[in-house]
């Protein structure tokens, strides 16, 4: 029953999540044990960049449960995203030592170039990995709740709550800016060496990086398929269809938009704390409203309210970028913008939506062809 519920009546995710699998296995196989001579070899950088795609799929996952499903339109999941991000920075830095420029076993680079005296309080425990990764889900998770609860008892909705949380991404930038907030100020935390006491560069620890960022989109899409098909998720489709109605039957839709609302903030977390391993820095550049607007962009592009329609969206459009931003970088802003507005204007349902469109297309053709090649009894001799 739950299978069925998950899976079977999802074909799209199915698919989606086949190809996601396939990918974990098939990508480090290619990279570890073929030749680099051999043209079906895959390079770490190849892999390195297929790792990002996959934290930015579960990022935009997390986006598409809360405005696909239930109406809210938040343009501050960049910031999630990258506290995620610097709470995972911040174990890494631990992990340095005395490896580090300055020698110091106890503070970070930065620090030590700064004058700082001790570790600040809120760095002590990144020495443990299992603080770090509860750090991961808490901090996120904690300022979507506070946040979220002064907002929605509010009733802010629609464009108001997407301007205040793209100004709360603006301030966190602000603040991460600064160097006397300790977290390595327009730098960022960089120059990481080991995570769990395995070489960062290493092949081998690339490559279960990349496992580790493919298992877990898979995870949060069931985790967000089993909402969205159980009983709060019809509650969820009902308050962003008529929220008063909702209100009214009796449900506490502050509640219940709350609650998902945290649980999307905590899954941008976690996609934050792979990606930064992967890349191998973190800045307050993660803050910018514009990744954030840029995220919106790969939820619609792929198909908003499908959820597997956001993965697509997040692997097409930052390929694309990826191959813009190589050829004519300075192109790539106008490129995005027209994107939105080609998606907005002609494909309202997304590059999924299109698909279907065309399958339907496909499929009405061929039984008007069938149709046509029937004979009329009367007309039989």
């Amino acid at each position: 029953m739950l299978t069925q519920r998950l899976l079977l009546s999802d074909r799209g995710g199915m698919l989606v999540l086949g190809l996601v699998a396939l990918m974990a296995v098939i990508v480090p196989v290619c990279n570890m044990l073929v030749p680099e001579s051999s043209p079906f070899h895959v390079s770490t950088y190849l892999v390195t960049l297929i790792g990002k795609f996959l934290c930015f799929a579960l990022l935009a996952l997390s986006v598409d449960l809360i405005w696909g499903y239930a109406g809210i339109l938040s343009l501050g999941h960049g910031a999630f995203f990258a506290l995620g991000g610097y709470a995972m920075g911040m174990y890494l830095m631990r992990q340095i030592g005395d490896r580090g420029q300055y020698g110091n076993p106890d503070l970070p680079d930065f620090m030590v170039f700064l004058n700082w005296d001790s570790l600040p309080w809120y760095w002590l425990g990144f020495d443990m990995f299992w603080f770090a990764a509860l750090m991961v889900l808490i901090v996120p998770g904690l300022l979507a709740l506070v946040f979220g609860w002064l907002a929605f008892r509010s009733r802010v909705t629609g464009v108001y709550f997407a301007i205040i949380t793209q100004a709360l991404t603006y301030a966190l930038m602000l603040a991460f800016f600064r160097n006397e907030m300790g977290f390595g100020g327009n730098n960022g935390l960089t120059d990481f060496k080991d995570i769990l006491g395995f070489s960062i560069t290493d092949k081998g620890t690339r490559n279960s990086l990349f496992i580790a960022s493919a298992v877990m989109l898979i995870l949060g899409y069931l985790a967000c398929r089993y909402i969205v098909t159980s009983r709060m998720g019809r509650v969820i489709v009902s308050i962003r269809d008529a929220e008063s109605r909702t209100r009214f039957c009796g449900y506490k839709v502050e509640a219940y938009k709350l609650w998902l609302f945290v649980f999307s903030a905590m899954l941008a977390g976690i996609a934050g704390a792979l990606y930064v391993p992967q890349v191998g820095i973190i800045n307050p550049g993660e803050f910018s409203p514009l990744n954030s607007i840029e995220l919106v962009v790969w939820v619609a592009t792929g198909g908003r309210g499908t959820l597997y329609g956001a993965i697509v969206g997040a692997f097409s459009v930052n390929y694309a970028k990826t191959l813009f931003t190589t050829w004519s970088p300075e192109s790539w802003l106008f490129v995005l913008g027209a994107l939105f507005v080609i998606v907005t204007l002609i494909l309202p349902k997304g590059l999924v939506g299109l698909f279907d469109r065309l399958k339907r297309k496909g499929t009405k053709t061929d039984s008007q062809t069938g149709a046509g090649q029937t004979t009329d009894p009367k007309e039989a001799p």
